[in-house]
């Protein structure tokens, strides 16, 4: 795979590295295919997500190692799948983080960058994780509910379907039985939803300021959320909504048709 130096032993390389910028992989895995033979095409592509992720650092227990990072979209509701359509490929990118106790769930922008948002997913709280197509359905002990990650990449599904089949769902889990977020600042369990981090005290988004933002202010929710590109193209939209609705207003008041009629497919035009 490499020249011998003047020593006459092979320099090192890339795969034999415990480290990688810093995070701890486990060098047999993360460079290497379904069939486990090392792949200089996978150490590029793996080298290229986890420069996106300085910020799992901290996350990581003393002997915790990386096994595979890919990208992916997180479980959309019913409501995501049909109220948002093409919108969902910006709203719901994330990266998914697998090492040898959990993966991390890491919600991003379109271009996968962190948006100080993680969860994680215990092993020992799954009764099983399936690859089905490019989505990884999770089931969880408590309950038997599921949880469906879609859009994995597809270069990383045959890697991540052999890698579940060594992965070990024993053990003593976390106390919570499902995907819990992360603090962001001390990396403390969310155990239940709170306003605040309450080991640290960061304050986190809610929900209830976004929707008050975007009362007030065109596109403000999404502002608010750091969702730029839908932000604008829902200000664009409902400024001209409320263009539209003030043109339709002073027609009625001079006593003229509307300018909308024509969404409607114009006047109606019968006789007696």
């Amino acid at each position: 795979m490499a020249n011998p130096g003047k020593s006459g032993t092979a320099p090192v390389i890339g795969v034999k590295h415990h480290k990688v910028l810093g995070l701890p992989v486990e060098h047999n895995i993360i460079f290497s295919n379904h069939n486990h033979k090392y792949k200089p095409r996978i150490e590029k592509r793996q080298r290229k997500l986890i420069i996106k992720i300085p910020f799992i650092r901290p996350f990581l227990k003393a002997d915790e190692k990386i096994l595979l990072v890919t990208t992916g979209h997180s479980p959309p509701t019913v409501l995501e799948k049909w109220g948002i359509g093409w919108l969902f490929i910006h709203l719901k990118r994330s990266l998914l983080i697998f090492t040898n106790y959990r993966i991390f769930h890491v919600p991003t922008t379109s271009i996968y960058k962190y948006r100080n948002s993680i969860a994680q997913i215990s092993y020992a709280c799954c009764e099983s994780i399936q690859m089905k197509g490019r989505s990884m359905v999770v089931t969880y002990k408590s309950d038997g509910d599921t949880e469906k990650f879609v859009s994995l990449a597809g270069k990383e599904k045959k890697k991540i379907r052999e890698m579940l089949k060594f992965i070990s769902f024993t053990g003593q889990g976390t106390g919570v039985n499902r995907r819990i977020h992360l603090c962001p600042q001390c990396t403390a369990p969310l155990l239940t939803w709170v306003p605040s981090c309450r080991k640290c005290g960061l304050n986190f988004k809610t929900g209830t300021v976004s929707v008050l933002l975007e009362m007030l202010l065109p596109g403000g929710g999404y502002f608010y959320l750091r969702q730029p590109f839908l932000g604008m193209i829902t200000a664009l939209l409902e400024i001209c909504a409320m263009a539209l609705i003030g043109i339709s207003v002073k027609d009625m008041l001079n006593g003229t048709p509307s300018s909308l009629l024509w969404l409607g497919g114009g006047p109606s035009c019968s006789s007696s």
